[in-house]
């Protein structure tokens, strides 16, 4: 741990020497000993040490300095450090104005010059003050630290940035932290870019983009290589097992994923039919297994990088990122898997990311405790959030389209679901407005059954409607059907004809598309059980006909 620190300041240079002289034969082995020769550098000082989040634990300053006295400092600092322990340094003319600060800027003593010898006249006053700071102040948090507004969407985009890519870091909320508005006041300017972002070491980020953010945390943005074996786009279920495979077969595997690996699994609170896991596994630590899993075996794993297109030249297959810079291959695996379809409804497009969330959001979950939450959608992604969410808030509602949740929901999650008191669900039902200025404040549902509105109060909407293909990227490439899944093997071949263009004396392959040598596994497929166990196969099945395909190549 770092040693805390006790900061000096005096522009008087002899006198300030000869207090850092004392400080360190006394304190060095246990605090760190800085110097300032006026309270403008000082303040500087103090608020470096904020951004870096390192412990200030003693103020010793003298009263009589040009520019800006030692009270005046000390009332300044310890806005920014209340906790730290305050000395003033004072001649005999300043003891009323030292007594009188006592109460104006907390004052924890005044110690006369000269303080000679310092093993009677400093050393005990300061081994006091010291003392109870240490068994006063915790520990300061010594990673990433994250300053936002619940209500801001870029907060939380970075909030679900860095917990699925499993970056550990600090939320401090700046509409309701004390600390959290003292650190941003360090910043300038940052009333408007949220949220700002305070690393070891000192180094700040404020509302930077994701590349940026993944670059700073030690992701790999850049591939190594401008062409590889295999190349694959996604990083869900069936992205990483077909890294895993792919790598451990000795091909040479890059995964590319525009956000972070898992998919929507990977936001999953808890997978609980997944063979092997007897007591279920959370979508993030099974991402996490399955993405170090890959990279032991050779696969490169590149974050926060989108692929924005495809193109074919023979033999090769070339992805185009969205700076503009391509990466070439001998096979390609679009495994993009599908996105969260928008909910259309009045209001929903000014309060997403700010009470209107897609996906389990499992970041915020905490913010909502002891409050109502509402969840759209009747599958097993809406049902895990409903187990996950009664654990932090009041009551959980579930708003079905449908008649009933056994046409969309394994048994398993509708008994659990049966047994939680804190969840209800409402079925025939669907939400028609929603209501907020700068953040979501109640929403509208509608009952087909009895043609009843209601209006509710609530701070968060979550969203679970159905899926759309995240399959632009091959748009004018493969064949996809009408809802842009897609195509693959027996179903490209119609009335014993092969898809157009297809060159090659052979039927594609199962999990091939209508260009050979691009493939797909997943949710992006059409026909694909959406299944976690699902994706994971067709992952590792691709592989069999991306070796055979490359072997004819």
């Amino acid at each position: 741990m770092t040693k805390p620190i006790i900061i000096t300041v005096d522009d008087d240079t002899a006198v300030l020497h000869a207090v850092e002289r004392d400080l360190h034969n006394h304190y060095s082995g246990r605090f760190r000993i800085i110097k300032a020769s006026s309270g403008a550098d000082a303040l500087r000082a103090v608020r470096e040490l904020k951004k870096r989040n390192e412990p200030l634990a003693l103020m010793l300053v003298d009263q009589r300095m040009a520019g800006m006295s030692g009270i005046e400092f000390i009332a300044e600092a310890r806005v920014i450090y209340p906790l730290a322990r305050r000395v003033l340094l004072t001649a005999y003319a300043d003891t009323n104005a030292a007594i009188a600060s006592i109460n104006d800027i907390g004052l924890d003593y005044y110690l006369m010059k000269p303080w000679d010898p310092p093993e009677e006249n400093l050393y005990p006053v300061l081994d006091d003050l010291l003392a109870d700071w240490e068994a006063n102040v915790p520990v300061p948090y010594d990673g990433i630290r994250l300053v936002g507004a619940l209500w801001s969407a870029h907060t939380h985009e970075t909030k679900q940035f860095l917990a699925r890519n499993r970056i550990p870091y600090q939320w401090l909320d700046i509409e309701n932290d004390r600390e959290a508005a003292t650190l941003a006041a360090t910043i300038d300017n940052v009333e408007h870019l949220l949220p700002v972002i305070f690393f070891p070491g000192g180094d700040v980020l404020i509302a930077p983009d994701l590349p940026t953010l993944a670059e700073k945390v030690g992701l790999q943005t850049e591939a190594s290589a401008s062409f590889y074996d295999l190349i694959i786009v996604g990083g869900g279920p069936a992205g990483l097992g077909a890294a895993v495979y792919g790598a451990s077969e000795g091909y040479r595997t890059l995964l590319i994923d525009m956000e972070a690996t898992g998919g929507q699994a990977g936001t999953s609170s808890k997978i609980e039919n997944y063979l092997g896991f007897p007591n279920g596994v959370s979508g993030a630590d099974l991402a996490r297994r399955a993405t170090t899993q890959a990279i032991r075996l050779g696969a490169e794993v590149l974050t926060a990088r989108e692929v924005t297109g495809v193109r074919v030249e023979d033999p090769y297959r070339y992805v185009i990122l969205n700076d503009g810079s391509e990466i070439g291959c001998k096979a390609l695996v679009i495994a993009t898997g599908v996105n969260v379809r928008h909910l259309d409804a009045p209001g929903v497009p000014a309060l997403e990311g700010r009470g209107v969330y897609y996906g389990a959001a499992l970041t915020e979950a905490v913010a909502y405790r002891d409050q109502p939450v509402y969840i759209v959608g009747g599958a097993n992604s809406a049902g895990q959030a409903a187990m996950f969410f009664s654990r932090y808030a009041a009551h959980v509602t579930m708003l079905v389209r449908g008649t009933s949740l056994s046409k969309s929901m394994s048994d398993y999650l509708i008994k659990q679901i049966a047994r939680t008191p804190t969840i209800s669900v409402l079925t025939r039902t669907t939400v028609v407005e929603v209501h907020g200025d700068k953040q979501l404040e109640a929403i509208t549902y509608h009952n087909t059954d009895t043609g009843e509105a209601v209006r509710v109060d609530t701070p968060a909407l979550f969203v679970f409607i159905g899926a759309v293909p995240h399959s632009d990227l091959v748009e004018a490439v493969v064949e996809r059907n009408s809802a842009g899944f897609i195509l693959t093997g027996a179903d490209l071949v119609r009335d014993g004809q092969r898809p157009s263009g297809w060159t090659l004396r052979r039927d594609p392959y199962l999990l091939e598309t209508s260009v050979p040598g691009i493939f797909a596994a997943g949710d992006v497929r059409q026909g694909a059980v959406r299944r976690v166990a699902s994706a994971v196969g067709q992952g590792a099945n691709v592989i069999n006909f991306v070796h055979q395909y490359l072997r004819t190549v």
